[in-house]
């Protein structure tokens, strides 16, 4: 059995100033709503993704050192082979 997609509730401007709320409730619950202007689609609501945790900053410290030598040039060589000079 092929799953079909719900096609997306559309409204027009002036039932989504006045339902707005109720639109913004239908999206957070995972519904598409499209707003249309004299018919014709011009946006959409929809729900925004959660954000992820933030990431801890210093996870790593002191399991590694930078060298001291880690911003010198890189040696012609390599530099000609990101070049593709031989």
């Amino acid at each position: 059995m092929v799953a079909r997609r719900r096609r997306p509730r559309q409204v027009n401007i002036h039932e989504a100033k006045t339902g707005l709320s109720k639109l913004v409730e239908r999206a957070e619950a995972g519904e598409e709503i499209v707003i249309a202007r004299a018919g014709t689609p011009v946006a959409k609501l929809v729900a925004l993704a959660p954000d992820r945790a933030p990431r801890r900053l210093g996870l790593l410290d002191g399991r590694f050192e930078i060298p001291d030598d880690f911003n010198r040039p890189l040696p012609d060589a390599v530099l000609d082979a990101f070049e593709g000079l031989p």
